[in-house]
């Protein structure tokens, strides 16, 4: 019989990345049968209780304190599991050479004045401070960060627009400026077309589509999920609209979100009809005026958005492509050509590439259980399901009639977007972490109303470097045994580091059906189960820093960013961070007010 067994560190503070590695560290140890390594937040502690890892010592944490617990086959084994967490801290070995890291922004900018940039990923709770230290500095802020309140993000915008600053966030998982792809981002040519986007996989999946039609990308300024909201009012949305209108190295943009703030789409459209330039329009879910509308051209799908910018770049270059050589690449074959063995298209235009694994047979188990890592990927199979499965619900519900009640319990059709912030405070993007995925995998496959799992899978800088090594063993398992049919669609580049093409084999190999494209996907899992049925300008951005050669930036949270930046030749310096006064609240507060005295 296994025992459970948990300790406390009060206000100890890891990065995500470190606590990742902690947890797995503790399950390769002999004996030990699962171990989980969390900030013990509310939502932490729940997913722990619903593992079954949490211990009545472990409700004593605190949100601030971490939460240590191993599962293992005796007590000495789990003794001897805990006992092993600061050797296994001490062995670790950080992917950042140890050169002289600053302790704070103002020594690091110190250290590298021509930093144009500072990219943000600590904790929500400390990441207004300083994303407001680096405005404060006249940077560019990259805010990774999630759980920002959403008056701190108004603040942030409203001081950063008064000093010709772009704040991209909180929550913005995407960006590419000049070539250097920031957070999670996938590796694209330079081109011609310009993309605003409130979403980080809706700008992957745009910019990996333009680049596979043979096109390219200037610039891709990501804004944050909220920033379409009526409170925020499209603050960096319209701002990035006014650079890419400044920016003579973009002809076409693309401006891409989830349904905004109705008042705030009639001022977007506003300006983005002053830009002067084609901007194709993807409002997910938004109803378009029409096709084509005063230099506005509207998109329902990523796809068509991509395919519409690459075709407006083209007729404005007047030649085959818009790459920054003046010659004419082909264009990228679609992701089945690009395999070898006995990967083919699927036919009738499908690009899935696991066709032997496509059946007529009738599922007999009637749900679909999705299980996103990209916020707009499950938004936009919301949009192409809701009319077709019924009932659907989703913690990102288009309507309040499809929001599911309970985050941890699945009922009919469900769509999960796991990285929203309730799955992602004390741990890692799902992009980066495949654990809290394939937990729910498992759950999910042991239902037996369950027919299909909708997955995604996003390659790129920053991503995971081999997704497929977890998720398809994964795959696997839930389908061993039952009847199941498991769709992914892989997001990515030929160009991409994971290698797109063993990635999409290792997945048809272990069971998955992999398509590139949401709009494909959800066409085959709708046939499988469902049934018939004016504003002002925004104040200048400064373009002197935004689009420096060489790129470089300051890099304040997890390291795999800063090795990103690196890895893509940008002069970039990491910044040993530390939360103030140990994240106590009350000491925080004093300091504050004594550094404003």
């Amino acid at each position: 019989m296994s025992v459970i067994r948990s300790e406390i560190r009060p206000g100890a503070y890891f990065d995500s990345a470190v606590l990742m590695q902690l947890q797995r560290g503790l399950t390769q140890l002999p004996g030990v049968a699962d171990a989980g390594v969390v900030m013990a937040t509310p939502a932490n502690c729940e997913l722990l209780e619903q593992s079954g890892l949490l211990t009545a010592d472990a409700k004593q944490a605190g949100v601030n304190d971490l939460l240590i617990v191993v599962r293992a086959e005796s007590e000495d084994g789990a003794e001897r599991a805990l006992t092993h967490v600061d050797e296994l801290l001490t062995r670790r070995r950080s992917a950042i050479a140890q050169e002289f890291r600053p302790k704070s922004l103002e020594t690091a900018f110190k250290q590298m004045p021509e930093a144009g940039w500072v990219l943000i990923s600590v904790p929500g709770r400390f990441a207004a401070g300083v994303a407001h230290e680096a405005i404060q500095l006249g940077r560019h802020v990259f805010l990774y960060s999630d759980n920002v309140s959403l008056g701190d993000e108004v603040a942030l915008k409203q001081a950063a627009r008064a000093k010709g600053l772009l704040v991209m966030g909180p929550d913005c998982g995407t960006a590419i400026i000049g070539g250097v792809g920031l957070g999670f981002a996938n590796r694209v040519r330079r081109g011609r077309i310009g993309l605003v986007g409130a979403s980080g996989t809706g700008l992957q999946a745009i910019t990996s589509h333009i680049h596979g039609l043979g096109a390219g990308v200037s610039h891709a300024i990501g804004t944050g999920g909220r920033d379409l909201k009526h409170e925020v009012g499209a603050a960096t949305a319209r701002q990035a609209l006014d650079v890419l209108t400044r920016d003579t190295g973009t002809d076409v943009i693309v401006l891409v979100s989830k349904p905004p703030a109705p008042e705030v789409a009639t001022q977007l459209l506003a300006a983005a009809r002053a830009t002067g330039k084609p901007v194709v329009v993807d409002f997910i879910g938004y109803p378009p005026p029409g096709r084509q509308l005063a230099g506005l051209h509207f998109a329902t799908t990523l796809r068509e958005a991509a395919e519409v910018a690459v075709k407006l770049a083209r007729g404005k270059a007047g030649k085959a492509s818009d790459g920054d050589t003046g010659s004419s690449p082909s264009p990228q074959p679609p992701i089945s050509a690009a395999l070898r063995g006995p990967w083919s298209p699927a036919g009738r235009g499908s690009s899935a590439v696991s066709s032997s694994l496509i059946t007529n047979q009738p599922i007999t188990a009637p749900f679909l259980r999705g299980l996103f890592s990209g916020g707009t990927l499950a938004y936009e199979s919301m949009l192409g399901l809701q009319a077709l499965l019924a009932p659907l619900y989703s913690n990102v519900p288009i309507s309040e009639g499809q929001r599911l009640p309970d985050l941890l319990h699945s009922q009919g059709h469900t769509i999960l977007d796991l990285g929203e912030d309730v799955f992602t405070v004390g741990r890692l993007h799902p992009m980066l972490d495949n654990d809290l995925r394939l937990r729910r995998l498992r759950q999910e496959a042991a239902d037996p109303e369950v027919g299909v799992i909708l997955l995604d899978v996003v390659l790129g800088e920053g991503a995971h470097p081999d997704p497929a090594a977890e998720l398809a063993p994964g795959i696997a398992e839930a389908k061993r045994g039952r009847s199941l049919e498991v769709v992914a669609i892989v997001i990515g580049t030929d160009e991409d580091p994971q290698d797109l093409g063993s990635q999409v084999q290792r997945l048809a190999q272990a069971g998955a059906i992999v398509f590139q494209s949401t709009t494909e996907a959800v066409d085959y899992v709708s046939r499988r189960l469902g049934r018939d049925t004016g504003a002002a300008n925004p104040v200048p951005v400064a373009l002197d820093r935004f689009d420096q050669t060489p790129f470089a930036a300051l890099n304040v949270g997890l390291e795999s960013f800063y090795t990103s930046l690196v890895g893509q030749g940008a002069a970039a310096l990491h910044v040993d961070w530390r939360p103030p006064a140990g994240g106590n609240e009350r000491l925080m507060a004093i300091l504050a007010k004594l550094k404003k005295q």
